[in-house]
């Protein structure tokens, strides 16, 4: 009879000429376990002896943009949300953003339901929030008016125009800059834009929630963001060279929060752009040459508002000029193409 270390010896042994097999696929895996080969035809009965696993096969070909992770194929809508919402509430806490509470919660009530009902009206098949809410929540960060109705009017319109103001599938203007740009006209001053000045910290840091989302959600619109900002920057100090201004004017004319909003959620609108990256960039650049002829030119406030209303009706010549590949909100989760299957240490592993 073995003793207790005699046949700790023989499992070590034992162990080891195993582990010593080499790696082997799942062509042969009743030989791996020292079972009699069967034929390669039909389900093998000693399938169940053998646990399963879902893998990749290192010999599998993956597309490195579909191995991703689930953050960067999140709908970039979501990242716009979270980032005006942010702050939104950052604003009415701290800044004392010159909007109430209960206006915003009106006015983003107002484009909620206008959403709904134009769902409805136009027979769309479901009822989508979120781009109703990116526009909800750029309007209480720049639009300003003493009356609740107009807030109300405004929202309502902004959304109504995304769709009564098409043109083969696309909005012709974005919602916000058109909702803000024909209240201003109709009113007479009763509602206006805020200025956007949040001070160094605010604007810094939603700076660079604005650069990650260019990053995090690859949109898709980055190019026409960098374009415009590239364009409106070149312009505002080549003025300032040019009258002899200090460098300190078009950096504080940079450092705006309105500029912020106008550059990474409104001029950036996937629906409302160039379906080419040749005529995004070319759209960015008019709208910031626009901007400035109105600004510095017609001494006007709200140039680059008044530039995007006006150009955004040469979106469907451009799109005739260059044309490019329409753009669709909805990204589907990866699916990985498996090939091969393998066995190792007795687990196996099958394609999806």
């Amino acid at each position: 009879m073995n003793t207790p270390s005699e046949r700790g010896r023989g499992l070590v042994r034992h162990a080891a000429a195993l582990a010593a097999r080499p790696f082997l696929s799942v062509s042969n895996p009743v030989q791996a376990a020292g079972l009699p080969m069967l034929p390669k035809s039909g389900p093998s009965p000693y399938q169940h002896l053998v646990g399963t696993r879902r893998c990749v096969s290192p010999k599998t070909q993956v597309n490195p943009k579909d191995a991703c992770p689930l953050l960067l194929n999140l709908d970039p809508r979501y990242y716009q949300i979270a980032a005006l919402a942010l702050l939104l509430l950052f604003g009415l806490l701290r800044l004392r953003f010159d909007i109430q509470l209960p206006q915003a919660l009106l006015i983003l009530g107002t484009v909620i339901v206008a959403q709904f009902v134009c769902t409805r009206i136009w027979k769309l098949e479901k009822f989508d929030p979120r781009s109703a809410l990116i526009s909800g929540l750029s309007l209480c960060l720049l639009a300003r008016t003493n009356s609740l109705l107009l807030a109300v009017i405004t929202g309502a319109v902004t959304i109504l125009s995304k769709f009564v103001l098409r043109w083969r599938g696309k909005h012709i203007f974005n919602p916000t800059n058109v909702g803000i740009v024909l209240m201003i006209l109709l009113t007479g001053g009763s509602v206006w834009v805020s200025p956007g000045q949040w001070g160094d910290f605010a604007f810094f840091a939603f700076l660079v929630i604005c650069l990650g989302g260019l990053v995090v959600n690859r949109a898709g619109r980055a190019d026409v963001t960098l374009a415009f900002l590239g364009a409106w920057t070149v312009l505002l100090f080549g003025r300032s060279f040019w009258l002899g201004e200090p460098t300190t004017i078009p950096l504080h004319r940079l450092q705006n929060g309105a500029l912020l909003i106008f550059a990474f959620f409104m001029i950036s609108d996937p629906r409302t752009t160039p379906n080419s990256r040749a005529g995004r960039i070319l759209f960015a650049v008019l709208i910031a040459v626009g901007g400035a002829f109105v600004q510095f030119k017609l001494f006007r406030t709200n140039g680059l508002l008044w530039s995007l209303a006006a150009l955004s009706l040469l979106v469907p010549v451009i799109d005739l000029v260059l044309p490019g590949e329409k753009y669709h909100w909805q990204r589907t989760a990866p699916k990985l193409a498996m090939t091969e299957t393998k066995v190792r240490k007795g687990i196996a592993y099958e394609p999806a």
